[in-house]
């Protein structure tokens, strides 16, 4: 999917809301505001809980709020930011995208302000730049059970069921890059 099939499939989205809740981007923009929540997971919990919306839908809701999603920065500007600091992980992160792109040709790279969703018909992992020395894998991955370096999620993030830490290339090896492909592979 190209970036500007992506912004116009986000613009859809946000009006397709706007329609069925009868609220306005402001109104939803200032309600997530005044939420009391700052955290992306906890905003997204907030509006299902509270104002019954799909994870989907409360998901770019938050992202359009925190100007976070595709629609307002150029994506390698994106990754740029990501990564400002932490070039040692840049060169991780370029490495599994290369291997990753090698899955096939359907793999859309979708940038957020904190880290690159990974999608197919539907996401498959997330690369994340959590620390200046680590960058979290998270794969959504069905009836595999953690082991090794592939650990359940848990709370790190609700969107995906496992998690990988990265510190250093060597940590990226068959194993990982097995995982990855066997999200990608399900998705």
């Amino acid at each position: 999917m190209s970036v500007e099939s992506l912004k116009t499939a986000e613009a859809n989205q946000l009006k397709n809301i706007e329609t069925s809740t009868g609220k306005s981007l402001d109104q939803w923009t200032a309600i997530i505001k005044k939420s009391g929540f700052s955290k992306h997971g906890e905003l997204v919990n907030f509006l299902k809980n509270e104002h019954g919306l799909g994870h989907g839908n409360a998901n770019m809701l938050v992202h359009n709020a925190n100007k976070s999603h595709a629609g307002f920065e150029n994506d390698d500007d994106l990754i740029e930011q990501q990564y400002k600091g932490k070039e040692e992980l840049k060169k991780i992160y370029d490495y599994v995208i290369g291997e990753i792109k090698k899955f096939g040709a359907d793999i859309e790279l979708s940038p957020k302000k904190a880290y690159l969703s990974l999608r197919r018909k539907k996401q498959f992992a997330i690369i994340q730049p959590s620390t200046k020395t680590r960058m979290d894998i998270g794969l959504n991955l069905k009836n595999v059970e953690p082991s090794g370096a592939l650990e359940a999620s848990g709370s790190w993030n609700a969107m995906c069921t496992h998690r990988i830490k990265i510190e250093k290339e060597k940590d990226v090896d068959v194993n990982v890059l097995k995982w990855i492909k066997q999200a990608y592979e399900q998705s």
